[in-house]
């Protein structure tokens, strides 16, 4: 594997995973600021070891190696840094049908925060769009019959795989919102700290499937994933803790994290479908994007402007 291209992939990673768990970071500020310090400790300790090295470490070896058994557990752990012919033709048989899981479910994932989160608006559209947040599942339905209408005659697989991702989302959502309603209740309640750690270890882990899938948009390679992702974990760590009211401040960071999920899907998608799409332009797509609306940020927070959509659920 030629070393700039690993450098590029973890600095991708590293970043997309960063702005990517924002949310994650804020939620976990807002939880743990209820707490004692000693939980506070042990959270930002030894919380990190589910969270990068169980979550970022194993689940995307497991998915790679479910996905090709042929290649055992090493295998699927080193099969990106070997010259074995066979292992690297498993890995690009099966490519495709990971490509198009991990593109359905980004694809889901940003429909569902264009149409049904806040957002601070600042894209054309985006206002009108958050307030048709039931229109979400009509769209995501269509882009799935859409998906499998193309793939099911010449690939059932890749039909599977597609339907496989939508799933994942929903199953994935389902513990969010669960998660958030917990961590409503308990965020100013007596309940024990024990209690509050294991929402936030169940939180880490949901956020943490986002960033897992999506890595596979960079490389499948598990452990520059783990490296990548899990420097960007760490850094959340920091930031939950020392300046999540800065960052607070970059209002459009998020925006840039979610159209950055929207490129990553399309380029995950269009490899599913056999198209070529050059290495590069996963991680400097991101990068540039994201750049941008750090940039918009910057500017706002001069000028003071910083417009908010509305809260779909309050509606």
């Amino acid at each position: 594997m030629d070393i700039l291209y690993a450098i590029v992939v973890i600095i991708g990673l590293f970043i997309f995973e960063s702005i990517a768990s924002i949310d994650n970071a804020i939620i976990n500020a807002d939880i743990l600021a209820t707490m004692k310090e000693k939980a506070r400790r042990w959270f930002l300790a030894w919380g990190i070891l589910l969270s990068v090295f169980l979550v970022r470490g194993i689940l995307p070896w497991v998915i790679l190696w479910a996905a090709n058994p042929s290649l055992g557990p090493i295998g699927a752990l080193t099969v990106t840094f070997t010259d074995d012919d066979a292992a690297m033709a498993a890995m690009e048989s099966t490519a495709p049908y990971l490509l198009m899981f991990g593109g359905m479910f980004m694809v889901f994932l940003f429909c569902h925060w264009l149409f049904a989160e806040k957002k601070d608006c600042i894209m054309p559209g985006e206002r009108f769009l958050t307030n048709q947040a039931p229109w979400f599942y009509a769209v995501v339905s269509v882009i799935l019959l859409a998906v499998v209408w193309a793939t099911l005659e010449n690939d059932p697989l890749l039909a599977f795989a597609a339907v496989a991702g939508s799933t994942l989302f929903f199953l994935v959502q389902g513990f969010r919102l669960s998660a958030d309603k917990k961590s409503a209740e308990l965020g100013h309640s007596e309940k024990s700290d024990a209690a509050k750690l294991m929402l936030l270890l169940v939180i880490d882990s949901t956020f943490s499937i986002d960033g897992v899938i999506g890595a596979f948009a960079f490389t499948f390679s598990v452990p520059l994933i783990f490296i990548g992702c899990g420097l960007g974990a760490i850094v959340v760590r920091e930031l939950t803790i020392k300046y999540i009211d800065t960052i607070r401040r970059y209002v459009y960071l998020k925006n840039g994290a979610m159209y950055s999920v929207l490129v990553l899907s399309l380029i995950m998608v269009a490899e599913g479908f056999g198209m070529h799409i050059p290495a590069w332009l996963a991680p400097v797509s991101m990068v540039v994007i994201v750049s941008v609306f750090l940039y918009i940020s910057v500017l706002r927070i001069r000028r003071g402007q910083v417009p908010v959509c509305p809260t779909p659920a309050a509606r």
